[in-house]
């Protein structure tokens, strides 16, 4: 079982159209996934189509009221694919834990409660750095970087490597960059291939081989709560995340 976070303090870089296609993808492909939306928005819980306002327990419960992980996991219409959800209570979760003790490990207890059935466990993390992402990466074997391919894409990449380092050091020595991965790439643009091209030379071969284009399926299927691969199976996106899931499988697998 592989513990992956997707992880960028930057918003809107594609952490959950991340978690939600690659999670599909890799069910698609055969592996047993579980996602779970650590993240208040719960955009990942709603984008695959679980309602949040009806949920009997979420990540929340789990980290704060001591919840069984095995109660909070719920299936999807997916085969393959569950999911431990999320809601707004998640907000207030970050100032309950202050008092906790080990409390950057919260996370990782309630994830060695989770049957060991999953290939992966995906988490989507919050945009920021504070203390639910710190339990992510203190839980995960590793950590997918999302990078959009816009002006100031490496902006704050440092902030998070940084904590990154920091986290290896006192938390976790195990945690790894899996890799960053380029989204949000326009081919027309000189831009995008320029951002390619410095996040390439800076980062070299942590960067993922797949780079995930620009893509309107991609931005409609969470309305419909579908990933691109059941919205449109022949659009450039899934197409985009079914190739990531097969780098990330081959990758897992060289190790």
């Amino acid at each position: 079982m592989r513990i992956i976070s997707l992880a960028n303090q930057k918003g809107g870089v594609g952490k959950t159209t991340t978690a939600i296609n690659l999670a599909a993808s890799l069910a698609a492909l055969d592996k047993k996934v579980l996602i779970v939306d650590f993240d208040p928005q719960a955009n990942a819980t709603s984008g695959i189509g679980i309602d949040n306002r009806k949920l009997d327990k979420t990540i929340y419960d789990c980290i704060i009221n001591d919840t069984d992980s095995k109660d909070a996991i719920i299936g999807t219409d997916i085969k393959n694919l569950d999911l431990i959800p999320s809601n707004i209570d998640l907000v207030g979760a970050e100032i309950e834990m202050l008092n906790t003790e080990k409390r950057e490990s919260i996370l990782k207890g309630v994830l060695e409660g989770v049957p060991d059935r999953y290939d992966y466990i995906l988490i989507d993390c919050s945009p920021s750095l504070g203390l639910l992402t710190v339990n992510a990466l203190t839980a995960s074997d590793s950590v997918i970087v999302p990078v959009q391919c816009e002006y100031f894409a490496l902006e704050g990449l440092g902030k998070l490597l940084n904590t990154i380092k920091i986290i290896q050091k006192n938390l976790n020595k195990a945690l790894v960059i899996e890799g960053f991965l380029l989204t949000m790439y326009d081919a027309r643009l000189r831009l995008s291939n320029q951002v390619v091209e410095e996040v390439r030379k800076h980062f070299q071969q942590m960067v993922f081989e797949t780079i995930i284009q620009r893509n309107i399926k991609l931005s409609e299927a969470p309305s419909y709560g579908q990933p691109a691969i059941l919205y449109d199976a022949e659009s450039r996106g899934a197409v985009n995340y079914l190739n990531l899931a097969r780098e990330l499988i081959g990758k897992s697998e060289d190790k």
